[in-house]
C-alpha cells in the first residue's frame, strides 16, 4: 500500500523550490529539478522520523494503543 502526497515545484533564478502540499515543513530546493525532488523525499522522511521521535518521547512510561494506520483514497 502507498500514500501519495502532491509535490510543488517551482523554478527559480537558482534552480527549483519545492514543497509537499500536505506536510507543513517539508521544503526543499535543488539546482535541477532531479535534485529538488531527492531533496524533497528525504525532507519528508526526516520530517516523518523526528515527529516519530518526539511523539516517542513525549509519550514516554504512557500506557497507550499503536496500530497501523492505512489511508485509501
Amino acid at each position: 500500500m502507498q500514500v501519495e502526497f502532491t509535490a510543488v515545484f517551482q523554478q527559480v533564478p537558482e534552480g527549483y523550490i519545492a514543497f509537499v502540499e500536505e506536510i507543513p515543513g517539508a521544503n526543499a530546493q535543488g539546482a535541477t529539478l532531479e535534485e529538488a525532488r531527492r531533496e524533497l523525499e528525504e525532507a519528508v522522511a526526516m520530517i516523518l522520523e523526528a515527529n516519530r521521535d518526539l511523539a516517542e518521547e513525549q509519550l514516554r512510561g504512557v500506557e497507550v494503543i499503536r496500530e497501523p494506520l492505512r489511508l485509501t483514497a
